[in-house]
């Protein structure tokens, strides 16, 4: 399945364009208001990648963490709390290391997820928030040459094709 997704400028020209696929027969969705929102359409929202990768590097990295810091601590035999004891330094070696993976999940898993999880999914959103309309076609790679075609009428901002994998 192939995706031609172009951003128009305001709802007269989206409307138009639309009406153009659709005298030739070919299919579109108009995203922005009064339209399809982005969440309706299927574009991923960032943020919420971001939280669901943190949490489960989260899940992986703070028991991993507890682990290497206790581990450390005993092999090191280092007596940094004096006031804690043998275990008790164990143990806060432990929660530290803990501590350590749950940053990580943060910092690496939600600003991974952030950059690399959203794709053009977030330029697209940015313009729908600004007003813009976005008509997209999904269908064969000949069809949407055809809707190429049609949409450089109506001199679109952007104008992308994608191809699903």
């Amino acid at each position: 399945m192939n995706y031609l997704v172009a951003v128009l400028q305001d709802r007269i020209q989206a409307e138009a364009a639309y009406l153009a696929l659709e005298k030739e027969g070919i299919q579109s969705t108009i995203l922005g208001k009064g339209y399809k929102s982005a969440d309706e359409f299927g574009l991923i929202d960032p943020r919420e990648q971001a939280k669901k990768q943190a949490r489960l590097m989260a899940f992986w990295l703070i028991p991993f963490g507890f682990f290497a810091g206790f581990t450390f601590s005993v092999i090191t035999g280092l007596d940094t709390f004096a006031w804690a004891g043998e275990i008790g330094n164990h143990i806060i070696g432990g929660l530290l290391g803990a501590v350590s993976g749950g940053m990580g999940s943060v910092f690496v898993g939600g600003g991974v997820g952030l950059v690399v999880g959203s794709g053009d999914a977030l330029p697209y959103r940015n313009r729908l928030e600004v007003g813009k309309y976005i008509v997209v076609v999904q269908g064969s790679e000949t069809l949407t040459r055809q809707a190429t075609r049609i949409l450089r009428q109506f001199e679109p901002e952007n104008i992308q094709g994608y191809a699903e994998q």
